[in-house]
């Protein structure tokens, strides 16, 4: 460790730092750390990492001391440091860092402190965390980020540069970042520090800084196989022979299901708040309810809350014990009639999370509903809800200290309480945790967060694109949405449940439908208007067909995901890519809010915009008078549009590669917007020439059929690569090495494709198999493959 020392100035209230520390933890990541009060160190919770040893060289230069790794030179001067990439290239510069003293509440120990980074004219600013904002590059943001319901913060960004900041700060932090096309700064400012603490890192590339940012925060581990399934949900199943309702409808109509979700009040009232038990009378057999579901090869995720009813015994031993928050959080009204009534206060409370011994008493009551085979957990209100919101309140003290100090810290703190727990006692189920907030280095849980409870329109439709794409640029990798957005009463215009048959919710459900399709995780939930998909005709009918032909296609795709998920764990890759990831040197990239790469190769351009009908949601006499007015014929109900007909949809399609229309097999040069066919049944997609593509089988749920019988696809233009990992979809023996990994190769010039001799073995993996090789616009051929290497011209 390198440490220099800075002059003491002090102002009437701001400071600049005294002590200033320089640390690489690796040749491409170092850490700065600015002090008021020299060898103040405080174990950090999100970077688990430890300093490796790093060949340093250090000088002196004038003023300035530099500081040079292998892929890093780090210049301090005066207090200012400025970093450069090892051929000298200006990356970022600091401005001066500020200390103000706190001078209320509970922390005048401490300062607010504030540090600002150079951000060039053009330079593309990502990640964040989720910001319901509808945009790309994070440029010209103004924003006081602290947890809540729609929008989470990592402390974390990255540029266009190739290089990203963590910083390492838990309380609300207010940002702000140049407008686009102007020179500036970045410029964070926290409500509570005793030091200025951030770890600077250089990847060359986005893949790269995510690459580092995992190093120090932990790698995503594999999710279960199913979870990469179809997952319906609802605002709520009120009784157990509902929820298992969905899941025999889905079964007799031969829909593939592998999740149902149980959300919230099968504990019973309000009172009873997240009791973790089934105390609700029409959850009255709660053991047969998850051993049907389980016959029935499906999985079950059930809602529990960061907070407790006074009525539920968790409450209680946490009171006890001085682990409960005094402020008001949901539900406030311990009455089930809506709009609450506040003269009954519900009395629930959010629990310290950020108390070792508050997640064990919280893993104390979940475990009984572990042992009773309940395969995930929802975590709701991981923020969490705070409503009637004093500043005050964050003044209350907690485990780690002020609630102020640590605010945004608290879904890291509940969610890996959880996972920490499980992974100690169950080696054969992993975990998976749905959850609704996140934080810096939450990958390491395997959570999946999910953009909180939006509107549904297509505005929300459009903001879910880079929501789930800076998310992802956070290095965290699993992401989803509700699917149909949460609230769509707007669409009940015929009265209640009505958006089922309303063709502007039906659309809209639709194309959601098929960008949920490529996300991590695909599960339709919301309120007001029933998701289950048969409520949208049947077999044969338009809307009803194209939506079970995005969850058949979601399977179809379960290979490539399932491999990718490797890719994600072993290599610290990324399911859903920004297209500047991949193509950077192509600028119209660079602010793409619209479209994005799945995996390596699969162009996914989601039709975020209606074809068929106005976006301006109308009442029933407003759509039936637009209706006439574009010749749709009148109807008992409301008038519905012709879906069978043709529409087109702009989409880019990125310079540097080739791209085959999946649905045609067209062949498109890169770099220009093309108008592509969108019919209601799919949405545009496009796969990289040089592509090999494995193609599941028509499945149930993911683990009906072996992969014995897998077709591979080649989409010629280019040499490609492919790696086919199995694993057996559950359990933790892949981190013993037992799992297999089967390389395939397509080489252009030769035309010639080679399975490589199959690496690894676990058990009840498949020793031969038949790959169906289709060539497009070339041969077919069944290869039979053994393990061992196989060559074969097409």
């Amino acid at each position: 460790m390198s440490r220099v020392f800075l002059s003491l100035i002090f102002p009437a209230l701001c400071a600049v730092a005294s002590a200033q520390t320089v640390q690489f933890f690796t040749p491409n990541t170092v850490r700065i750390v600015k002090e008021k009060v020299a060898g103040v160190e405080e174990k950090s919770v999100v970077v688990i990492a430890k300093p490796e040893k790093v060949k340093v060289t250090k000088k002196s230069l004038g003023k300035a001391t530099i500081y040079k790794s292998s892929a890093l030179t780090v210049k301090v001067e005066e207090g200012r440091v400025t970093f450069f990439d090892a051929k000298g290239n200006l990356l970022t510069s600091e401005g001066d860092a500020v200390f103000t003293a706190r001078t209320s509440g509970s922390d005048q120990d401490a300062y607010k402190v504030k540090q600002s980074f150079s951000v060039e004219e053009g330079e593309g600013i990502y990640g964040v965390g989720l910001l319901q904002n509808g945009k790309m590059s994070q440029r010209g943001e103004n924003r006081h980020m602290t947890q809540s319901n729609l929008e989470d913060f990592a402390h974390f960004y990255q540029s266009i540069k190739g290089y990203g900041i963590y910083w390492e700060n838990y309380s609300p932090t207010h940002l702000t970042t140049p407008e686009e096309g102007k020179k500036g700064e970045i410029v964070l400012e926290s409500e509570v520090g005793k030091k200025v603490d951030y770890y600077f890192m250089y990847g060359k590339d986005a893949d790269g800084v995510i690459r580092e940012m995992r190093h120090l925060t932990g790698k995503a581990p594999m999710l279960p196989l199913w979870t990469y399934g179809f997952h319906q949900s609802r605002e709520r199943y009120k009784t157990q022979d509902e929820t298992l309702g969905v899941l025999r409808k889905y079964r007799e109509l031969q829909i593939p299901l592998d999740g149902i979700i149980q959300d919230w009040q099968y504990w019973g009232s309000n009172y009873t708040w997240n009791a973790m038990e089934f105390l609700n009378e029409d959850f009255g057999r709660p053991q047969d309810m998850i051993d049907e579901v389980h016959r029935r090869n499906a999985h079950i995720s059930i809602s529990i809350w960061q907070s407790f009813g006074p009525q539920t015994k968790p409450y209680r031993e946490l009171k006890e014990k001085g682990l409960l928050f005094d402020y008001q959080t949901w539900p406030q009204s311990g009455s089930p009639i809506w709009p609450p009534r506040k003269d009954y206060p519900s009395g629930v409370r959010v629990y310290d999370a950020y108390s070792k011994e508050g997640r064990d008493i919280y893993w104390k009551y979940l475990s009984n509903m572990h042992k009773m085979g309940l395969d995930a957990w929802w975590m709701d209100s991981t923020d969490p809800d705070h409503m009637d919101f004093k500043d005050s309140d964050l003044d209350q003290q907690c485990a780690m200290g002020s609630y102020r100090s640590v605010r945004n810290l608290f879904p890291m703190m509940c969610v890996e309480g959880v996972y920490d727990h499980q992974r100690a006692v169950d080696k054969d189920k992993r975990v998976f945790i749905l959850t609704r907030s996140y934080f810096a280095g939450q990958q390491r849980t395997g959570a999946n967060t999910w953009s909180g409870d939006i509107p549904s329109s297509w505005e929300s439709l459009r903001k879910q694109v880079p929501i789930c794409l800076n998310y992802t640029l956070t290095a965290n990798p699993q992401v989803n949405t509700d699917i149909g957005g949460f609230f769509a009463n707007s669409y009940n215009t015929q009265g209640k449940q009505s958006g089922v048959r309303n063709p502007q919710y039906q659309e809209l459900y639709v194309r959601w439908m098929q960008f949920g399709a490529f996300c991590p995780m695909m599960r339709s939930h919301g309120t007001e208007v029933w998701r289950e998909v048969y409520y949208y005709g049947k077999a044969g009918e338009p809307v009803y067909d194209a939506l079970v032909s995005a969850i058949k296609l979601r399977y179809r795709f379960l290979p490539y995901i399932y491999s990718q998920s490797w890719q994600v764990c072993k290599n610290d890759d990324s399911f859903m890519r920004a297209l500047f990831m991949d193509f950077k040197a192509d600028r119209n990239t660079w602010n793409n809010n619209r479209q994005f790469m799945f995996g390596r190769n699969i162009l996914v351009c989601p039709v975020i915009d209606p074809l068929y009908t106005p976006e301006k949601k109308m009442s029933m006499d407003e759509y039936s008078g637009w209706a006439q007015s574009v010749n749709i014929e009148a109807a008992k109900g409301y008038p519905v549009p012709d879906w069978k007909a043709k529409r087109q949809y702009e989409v880019y399609l990125p310079a540097g590669a080739k791209w085959y229309d999946y649905w045609t097999n067209t062949l498109f040069d890169g770099g220009k917007a093309i108008k592509a066919d969108a019919p209601l049944a799919h949405s545009p997609l496009y796969i990289k020439a040089g592509t090999i593509l494995p193609q599941g089988p028509d499945v149930q749920y993911a683990q009906e059929k072996q992969w014995d019988n897998l077709d591979i696809i080649v989409y010629p233009g280019a040499d490609a690569t492919f790696t086919l990992y199995e694993d057996e979809g559950d359990n933790y023996n892949y981190e013993k090495g037992e799992y297999t990994e089967i390389t395939m190769k397509w080489n252009e010039k030769s035309r010639t494709f080679t399975i490589l001799p199959r690496q690894g073995a676990y058990k009840g993996m498949l020793t031969s198999r038949t790959f169906n090789l289709i060539l497009v616009g070339g041969a077919t051929k069944a290869l039979r493959y053994d393990g061992k290497k196989v060559s074969i011209k097409l």
